[in-house]
């Protein structure tokens, strides 16, 4: 069955690649969103996202061979993704800089026919020429301020002479790795980030003048309900990335027990938390969180999962932690959230969420 939108949800535009709808689902790793997810999104007129984060974590081989399970498993699920979503929506990948084989996410994902490649927790200053000229995948950054997006730009017009396809803008209630300081997270209503996102989108128009195209401007983290989204397009958005609302859905690849974690979670259960990427990083408290207040968790296998990680200093092992959630032990793993999940209440289905956002 169809959705259909109110005349103030556009269809979103990347370059010659349309959504019928204004949003993406936001990629969540290690495991949460994968092919079902994206492609159930993708399927309703969305743009899927799958996270590449130690995305082949379940493949046999895994604990022998992290990086050949990881590439397998990229073209896996984007095959697999594009089936699900018969034709509609768009299928793409979020790939962390700050992953070890970061460059080789990106060729395996482009390889695979992604429509589009998203990449944060790091700058993605040489992502143009990872995927090469000519290339029909959309490439955008996730920045959280005008700094950050002026940099890239401008790097990339003066090294690449292109521009960014599409840009995520991500705000300070967004859910896992956050690209702001502890001091700006502990009052996060002095950011002001409405303002950030309108200089964000006034930084983007010399680009878009230079190289005659419109680079679409999604907003990211904290965005809830149909309200959330029309004050987006407001500010001169041209669509929103949402993650968390998509956990509790029947087609989200995580356990039940997972799901069940964020449908019982109360707004007092999120603690902003130190992550070995290197930023601050929102998620729910549990034993797993609350035994990092007085020791390190000792690491006995590396993954290899970090471009910087020595796994003699960090707190914990991230891939293990994340593993271990997703597959059901949310008391002795991390799991990742965004700000609004104490507003999560009930199961639901992609279909239904959807409906609810735009219908």
């Amino acid at each position: 069955m169809e959705l259909k939108t109110k005349k103030y949800f556009k269809e979103l535009k990347i370059g010659d690649k349309l959504a019928r709808l204004p949003i993406i689902q936001g990629g969540m790793g290690v495991g949460v969103s994968l092919s079902r997810l994206a492609g159930s999104v993708a399927k309703e007129g969305g743009v899927g996202i799958i996270s590449t984060a130690q995305i082949g974590f379940d493949e046999e081989n895994f604990e022998k061979d992290q990086a050949g399970c990881n590439i397998h498993a990229i073209k896996k699920h984007i095959t697999r993704a594009k089936e699900i979503a018969c034709g509609n929506g768009l299928i793409g990948v979020n790939i962390m800089v700050a992953l070890k084989h970061y460059k080789e996410h990106v060729k395996a994902a482009v390889a695979a026919g992604a429509d589009v490649i998203i990449s944060g927790a790091g700058l993605p200053m040489d992502l143009p020429a990872l995927i090469g000229e000519h290339c029909r995948t959309k490439i955008a950054p996730i920045v959280s301020s005008k700094r950050a997006a002026n940099l890239i730009l401008k790097m990339w017009a003066h090294k690449y002479d292109r521009t960014a396809d599409f840009i995520v803008i991500e705000g300070p209630k967004a859910g896992g790795h956050l690209g702001f300081s502890e001091n700006q997270l502990s009052d996060i209503n002095q950011l002001d980030f409405d303002n950030e996102i309108t200089q964000i989108i006034d930084c983007k128009k010399e680009y878009e003048q230079k190289y005659n195209t419109k680079i679409p401007v999604i907003v990211a983290g904290g965005i809830f309900d149909k309200n959330d989204i029309a004050h987006a397009i407001a500010l001169g958005a041209d669509g929103v990335q949402i993650a968390s609302r998509f956990v509790a859905t029947v087609e989200c690849d995580a356990s039940d027990a997972y799901k069940q974690a964020y449908i019982n979670a109360d707004e007092q259960d999120i603690q902003i938390i130190k992550s070995p990427v290197g930023m601050p990083g929102r998620a729910l408290r549990n034993k797993f969180i609350q035994k990092l207040d007085n020791a390190r968790v000792p690491i006995s296998k590396c993954y290899n999962c970090l471009e910087k990680c020595n796994p003699a200093k960090v707190p914990y092992c991230i891939t293990k932690a994340l593993i271990d959630a997703v597959k059901g032990d949310v008391d002795n793993g991390l799991v990742f959230c965004g700000a609004n999940v104490g507003r999560i209440n009930k199961m639901t289905t992609v279909h239904d969420l959807m409906t609810e956002l735009f219908g």
